[in-house]
């Protein structure tokens, strides 16, 4: 039973991160006006600065809080609106999961503590997170390798249209958020989610050794 979950909080607990990573660069304003400047987003678009970041704000708050498209129709074309619709339901659904995978993360770390397995919950966090780590590690090379053909991989599977091949000549969309501003911001979700993997496996560690200490005094005594 206990190995049940420990396999069950090592794809929960991760997979949370993982999700709340995405939440956070995405949200991040920030990522995106430095992606402008450094693309000269501009030049390209038509837009001034101030315009591209009132449009950015427009968008974020559309996906995070399931506005009415209407407030997308003034920037963008119905391809490019009707594109942002599935990706709302793609966030909402990720929203969903995420609060899902918190509740029953903190349900196992709960039932161990109370069962007095702190130091299993330990080990198995720390060695289960390894796979964690070369599944990204796996995944982080090949996207760096052909970041558009894994790219494309991801809109395939969660996408059942191709709404998402838009024209850079004339979508805005694409124009703002070029394929270069989504291997930046991948980046970051990648690194994100490896420090925090990081920083639990090192409690972990900490942890599974401090019990392992007790378990032996008890031993010896």
């Amino acid at each position: 039973m206990k190995k049940i979950l420990i396999i069950m909080l090592i794809i929960s607990l991760p997979f949370y991160i993982l999700l709340k990573s995405v939440e956070i660069n995405t949200f991040n304003k920030d990522i995106y006006l430095n992606s402008y400047e450094k693309h000269d987003a501009p030049a390209i678009t038509g837009k001034s600065m101030e315009e591209l970041e009132y449009i950015t704000e427009t968008i974020l708050t559309y996906l995070r809080e399931g506005l009415d498209r209407k407030v997308l129709e003034p920037y963008f074309n119905d391809r490019e609106v009707q594109h942002m619709e599935d990706v709302k339901i793609l966030f909402k659904n990720g929203f969903i999961l995420k609060n899902v995978l918190f509740f029953l993360s903190l349900v196992l770390i709960i039932t161990f503590v109370v069962l007095k397995e702190q130091r299993t919950l330990a080990k198995g966090l720390f060695y289960g997170i390894f796979i964690w780590w070369g599944f990204m590690l796996l995944l982080f090379i090949l996207s760096m390798l052909d970041f558009t053909k894994y790219f494309t991989y991801f809109h395939l599977i969660f996408f059942d249209n191709d709404l998402w091949l838009l024209n850079p000549k004339t979508d805005l969309l694409i124009q703002m958020l070029p394929e270069a501003f989504f291997i930046n911001i991948f980046k970051r979700i990648v690194l994100l989610f490896m420090i925090i993997l990081a920083i639990i496996q090192t409690i972990a560690y900490i942890f599974m050794k401090k019990g392992k200490g007790s378990d032996e005094g008890i031993i010896k005594f």
